[in-house]
């Protein structure tokens, strides 16, 4: 198979996968590595390039023609909040992102919740 057909199979299967579900996702530093470090390592095999050879991340992307997975996933995010703010005020998922918890919250640094990640505004 060419690169070509390789890169399309790639865009296919590989990064669907990945991105599988991640519009309701919270992803911290760690995990944003991982998912980088898992397209770099499918990249560099469909290209033939081994980590000895040193090449950059950013040339590499450029060789295969794709874009940063955390940069689509966040893209995707703000995809599903526009969706979210268009639909009707009864269906489920606007009522889940208009939600607002009673009570407090436990002691110690907050967790992280989607709505900060996304610059949301009510």
């Amino acid at each position: 198979m060419n690169k070509e057909t390789k890169l399309r199979i790639h865009n296919i299967t590989d990064e669907a996968e990945l991105k599988f579900g991640s519009e309701a996702w919270v992803l911290k530093k760690r995990e944003e590595q991982r998912l980088e470090a898992a397209q770099m390592k499918f990249l560099r095999h469909l290209l033939g390039i081994k980590k000895l050879d040193k090449e950059k991340n950013q040339c590499i992307r450029e060789k295969s023609g794709a874009q940063n997975i955390v940069k689509e996933m966040k893209q995707y995010q703000e995809k599903w909040l526009q969706h979210v703010q268009r639909m009707d005020r009864n269906r489920l998922p606007r009522q889940a992102l208009k939600y607002r918890t009673e009570g407090r919250r436990n002691i110690g640094r907050p967790k992280k919740r989607w709505r900060d990640q996304l610059h949301f505004e009510d």
